[in-house]
């Protein structure tokens, strides 16, 4: 079975994926010489750092998805199927999916990568991980289910673990998540649950390496730290999770923690597409590109972001698997594919750093610009004003605009829907 592309003069480039580097390659491509063909799992693009905010009531997923036809809606030469894609053909240069197959002129890899548990099967059964909008919202469902079963639970030490909440990862997502979760106790769940005592409510941020933020300079970390503590944050540095069997989170030295809900935010991978030489991948499952993001050994395959692995100067480890990388490669892969029609030479990629920041809570963040390192309030709205802007879609830029503020004069969220799929029952 094909995917009813339509065949046209043009050369056909296949992008897999509509994260930041395939919607951007996408946009750039339109009204170009080429045919567009968009292949994703989802119709909608997702705009990942926010994910936090939905998993924990601050945003609903509406407000941070956007659907890709709408976007390509007046695009004559972009075509969108809503497929999972599950081999490659180099040789034949065909593309294979959950709904058929699709032959390519030119391959884009640009999946992104998933959740990595490393290979802890308990813990990928037990805990919630936020790599997409399905997960953000499985994680805030469990999380007040947690609080409505507390409030009828006899039994202290169960009560306990319910209440408890265990952040593993000090990256940016996880130095986030846990802020807000520890505003959540302090400002609203006191007032949704006036019969319970968050007193006894712990929220714990454990990371594997010696502080929290490694990608960033470490009075940035100890600054992010010292506002986490402030907040009533359990930080926990060269704590490793070794289990977690839904009930007890155990650490190296026999450390146990008890908690119902164990959030994941301690590693990605990408996931090996069939076909693809098992050479060509790396550490995390990146696939190996040339300066061009050309996948080693090919001319008409290319990888872009989280995926890619480029080794370049400060970068011998590939570069972060971050927005600003993704969107940079998709831009200049634009540019040097309408070169290469004109017959021009292709410029290679080099990563140029716009920064790095994170917030943890109400009026406290950390930047990190190429020429200045700043925190508190300023990098606060620094932050609340970079993601703002790179949301797509002004009614979405609105919706969230309009949310920051109510939470912030407020000091609450209106979002805490416990939603779940309805089981139809069996005649």
């Amino acid at each position: 079975m094909q995917l009813n592309i339509p065949d046209t003069q043009q050369k056909r480039i296949l992008i897999a994926g509509g994260g930041f580097a395939g919607l951007k390659l996408a946009t750039k491509l339109v009204g170009s010489n080429f045919q567009v063909v968009l292949i994703d799992k989802n119709n909608f693009h997702q705009f990942q750092p926010l994910f936090y905010q939905v998993a924990t009531a601050g945003l609903e997923p509406s407000a941070i998805s956007f659907p890709l036809r709408k976007i390509f809606q007046h695009s004559k030469n972009v075509f969108i199927r809503v497929a999972e894609i599950t081999g490659i053909n180099t040789n034949s240069k065909e593309v294979t999916t959950n709904l058929g197959s699709v032959g390519y002129d030119i391959l884009v890899m640009a999946m992104g990568v998933d959740t990595n548990f490393f290979g802890m099967q308990h813990i990928a059964k037990n805990a919630i991980p936020m790599k997409s909008v399905s997960e953000a919202l499985r994680l805030r469902n469990t999380i007040l289910q947690n609080f409505e079963d507390a409030l009828i639970e006899p039994d202290a030490e169960k009560q306990k673990a319910l209440l408890n909440v265990v952040v593993v990862g000090g990256g940016p997502t996880g130095v986030e998540v846990s802020g807000t979760l520890a505003e959540m106790k302090k400002f609203i769940l006191p007032k949704d649950y006036p019969e319970l005592d968050f007193n006894k409510m712990n929220i714990y941020l454990l990371e594997a390496g010696s502080r929290v933020l490694g990608g960033m300079a470490e009075h940035s970390a100890a600054k992010a730290e010292q506002y986490l503590k402030n907040l009533g944050v359990n930080v926990l540095c060269n704590a490793q999770v070794n289990d977690y069997d839904g009930l007890m989170v155990k650490i190296q030295n026999d450390v146990q923690i008890p908690a119902k809900t164990l959030v994941w935010a301690a590693g990605v991978a990408g996931i090996k597409t069939a076909g693809l030489d098992e050479a060509l991948y790396t550490k995390g499952n990146r696939i190996k590109v040339n300066s061009y993001n050309q996948v080693e050994g090919f001319t008409d395959v290319y990888a872009l972001g989280d995926i890619a692995y480029m080794c370049e100067g400060d970068y011998p480890n590939g570069h972060p698997q971050m927005a600003q990388p993704a969107i940079q490669q998709a831009k200049l892969l634009a540019m040097n594919l309408k070169r290469q029609i004109k017959n021009e030479p292709m410029k290679p990629y080099s990563y140029f750093n716009k920064g790095a920041m994170a917030t943890i809570g109400r009026n406290q963040a950390v930047v990190e610009l190429p020429f200045v390192k700043f925190y508190g309030f300023f990098a606060w709205l620094t932050w609340m004003f970079v993601h703002l802007m790179a949301i797509v879609g002004v009614k979405n830029r609105l919706l969230v605009f309009i949310n920051w503020f109510w939470n912030y004069i407020t000091y609450d969220q209106s979002l805490r829907l416990i939603i779940k799929p309805s089981s139809k029952s069996k005649a």
